[in-house]
């Protein structure tokens, strides 16, 4: 059975009349008949009675009428969804995000993509570049940002270089500047208590390895904390805590920023996707957006 047959079935159903019908859907009236009693054929019933020129419905013409009519409105509506997918009009992109990332970089961008693209989902997923990776691989992410070197690198990802970015020292302006007060180096730090986030967080294994690099283990006044409660314990006056500059630029006048000391602390951004699935268009044009 297919599709254009019950197309002509239903053109034949609605005007009682195969030549009115043929002009309805732009075919020749033979061909149109011939379509019709391949299809009869097919079902093993006749669709039409056909007596003395006057087309009416068989038994087996109204059982199938309902039905091809819901097949071809099916047909459109799918059509119709496709189309709009192509044009962005709908569909969804699954994000993953370190959440320093969903913090600092990621409001003004989905604030535009959603400007642009009202009609399609965005599903994020906070979580660590290692979690992230693991998502990204067993398919549950499209596109996900990440810090380079990834923990635990991956052939079967593509990772793109977004940014390279500065970290900060930010601190409560109630408590004593850390370091010489216009910066601070690493080795301050010893003498500083640490707000720490939870394990498995980028920004934790970064900032204890520099320390211990600087020859020192790092002291913790709170750890366990994803970004929000750090920069709430920092407000506090519990410690101070090395955090992206996009962070510490969006937490607002409440928190003093103090750079380190050249050469300082980065981190590389980069948004990743599987190298043997393309992302959906709309992940596409989110990736276009980002890199540029």
């Amino acid at each position: 059975m297919q599709f254009q047959q019950l197309q002509y079935f239903v053109a034949v159903a609605e005007t009682r009349h195969f030549t009115r019908a043929a002009e309805q859907v732009h075919v020749a009236q033979p061909s149109l008949s011939q379509q019709i009693r391949s299809l009869e054929r097919e079902l093993g019933a006749e669709l039409f009675s056909r007596a003395r020129g006057n087309i009416a419905l068989t038994d087996a013409g109204e059982t199938l009428l309902p039905l091809a009519r819901r097949i071809l409105a099916d047909m459109d509506t799918a059509r119709q969804e496709v189309q709009e997918l192509g044009r962005l009009e709908r569909g969804r992109i699954r994000l993953g995000a370190t959440p320093s990332l969903c913090t600092g970089l990621l409001p003004d961008v989905l604030r535009d993509f959603h400007d642009r693209y009202p009609g399609i989902r965005l599903l994020i997923e906070e979580g660590g570049s290692h979690d992230l990776v693991r998502e990204l691989a067993r398919g549950a992410l499209d596109l996900a940002l990440v810090v380079l070197p990834l923990p635990s690198p991956s052939p079967a990802l593509t990772t793109l270089e977004l940014l390279r970015e500065d970290l900060v020292v930010v601190s409560s302006p109630d408590a004593p500047a850390p370091g010489r007060g216009r910066s601070v180096r690493i080795a301050d730090l010893q003498s500083e208590r640490l707000v720490m986030f939870r394990h498995g967080y980028d920004l934790r294994e970064l900032t204890v390895a520099a320390c211990r690099t600087a020859g020192f283990e790092p002291d913790f006044a709170v750890e366990g904390g994803e970004m929000d409660a750090v920069l709430g314990f920092v407000r506090a006056g519990l410690g101070v805590a090395v955090v992206p500059r996009m962070v510490a630029t969006r937490a607002g006048r409440d928190l003093r920023v103090t750079p380190l000391t050249r050469p300082g602390l980065h981190r590389t951004i980069a948004l990743a996707h599987r190298s043997d699935v393309a992302p959906p268009r709309a992940a596409r044009e989110l990736q276009r957006m980002l890199l540029h």
